[in-house]
């Protein structure tokens, strides 16, 4: 019997997702979506040949094996909970809600005492397998810099806070550098790769830096990791995603391989 999964979030991942189980790129039945605007989720709907049905939250977690996440930081301990609750599975694409310490500790509490399962997708970056793997070890520094054209960093509270005039870019421009903690907070739909690394590297910190550029039209991540295993260096330059410059569609390809591995007998990579 196919997988059921349950999609909450119809924006540019959650409709890539939505068309990849649709023309069965993965092995699995898309059976109920969620979306904060209903239109929005009716819009997918009108889209996909095999019509899963518009749900609330509730509902959907009760008819899939399977709950994906691609909504947003703020939606995720809702769903989380609800999906946990039950004894689904789940995958998070919003991973930069993790940051929170307490919230995270409730996500393995829950996932391990209703024998669930947490599913992170590695998203717009590369060399996360290697990072694993040296995670077992002693990593001494990790660094991201994360550098976009302007129009993907508009809106982010960061930028507003501080009143970074994005449009007055000229050249490229640093316009944050900290802990990956805070470039979460700042850039909630920029730098989840920040939430995700820092999770792999399981409590190593790691230093992010966000350059804005005018005269860059990909999404690029470079990242270094130095430990007793060596040096670890890669650099990822994404294409936005059409309908959404803020993501990657690389991240969105990350989630279908995610899912597709959930459903495939063999497992390659770490």
């Amino acid at each position: 019997m196919p997988l059921k999964i349950g999609l909450v979030g119809c924006g540019a991942i959650g409709s890539e997702i939505a068309r990849a189980i649709d023309n069965g790129r993965i092995s699995a039945d898309l059976v109920a979506i969620c979306d904060h605007n209903p239109e929005t989720a009716k819009s997918l709907i009108d889209r996909l040949e095999k019509k899963p049905i518009k749900a609330k939250l509730e509902e959907l977690v009760s008819l899939s094996d399977v709950v994906v996440e691609a909504a947003s930081q703020r939606a995720v301990p809702a769903i989380a909970r609800a999906a946990l609750a039950k004894g689904k599975n789940l995958m998070i694409m919003s991973v930069g809600a993790l940051m929170d310490g307490d919230f995270f500790q409730e996500v393995q509490d829950l996932a391990s005492k209703n024998n669930s399962r947490v599913f992170l997708p590695s998203g717009a970056i590369a060399g996360l397998d290697g990072l694993k793997s040296a995670s077992i070890g002693t990593i001494e520094r990790i660094s991201l810099t994360t550098t976009k054209n302007p129009k993907g960093l508009e809106g982010a509270p960061y930028i507003l806070l501080q009143k970074i005039d994005l449009r007055a870019l000229t050249q490229a421009a640093v316009v944050f550098e900290g802990a990956a903690s805070e470039a979460v907070r700042g850039f909630p739909a920029n730098v989840n790769v920040a939430a995700t690394l820092s999770l792999a590297a399981r409590g190593v910190p790691v230093h992010v830096k966000i350059v804005a550029d005018p005269n860059i039209h990909v999404n690029r991540h470079e990242i270094v990791v130095e430990g007793e295993f060596g040096k670890i260096f890669t650099k990822v330059e994404n294409v936005p995603s059409p309908s959404n410059p803020k993501t990657s569609y690389l991240a969105a390809l990350s989630a279908i391989a995610t899912l597709r591995s959930i459903v495939d007998p063999v497992k390659i990579g770490t």
